[in-house]
C-alpha cells in the first residue's frame, strides 16, 4: 500500500514538472520492470510469447518518450 501511494505520488509529481507525453510512457514501464524483477529474483518464468510482448511495452514506451 505504502509503495503504491508513493508511486502515485511521484507520478503526479512528474507529470507536474514534465510532459504527459513523456511520463505516461515511462510509467508502463513498470509492467516490464515487474516482469524483469519476477524473473530474476523469484524465479518466474516467461513464455516466449509473454517475452515477446513485454519487450514490445517497452519498445513501445521508449519510442513514445522520445518521440
Amino acid at each position: 500500500g505504502v509503495a503504491g501511494a508513493t508511486s502515485w505520488l511521484f507520478y503526479f509529481l512528474a507529470l507536474k514538472y514534465g510532459n504527459v507525453s513523456q511520463v505516461a510512457p515511462v510509467d508502463k514501464l513498470r509492467v516490464v520492470m515487474a516482469t524483469v524483477i519476477a524473473v530474476l529474483f523469484l524465479g518466474e518464468k516467461v513464455s516466449l510469447l509473454g517475452g515477446a510482448g513485454v519487450a514490445l511495452i517497452a519498445l513501445g514506451a521508449i519510442l513514445v518518450a522520445l518521440g
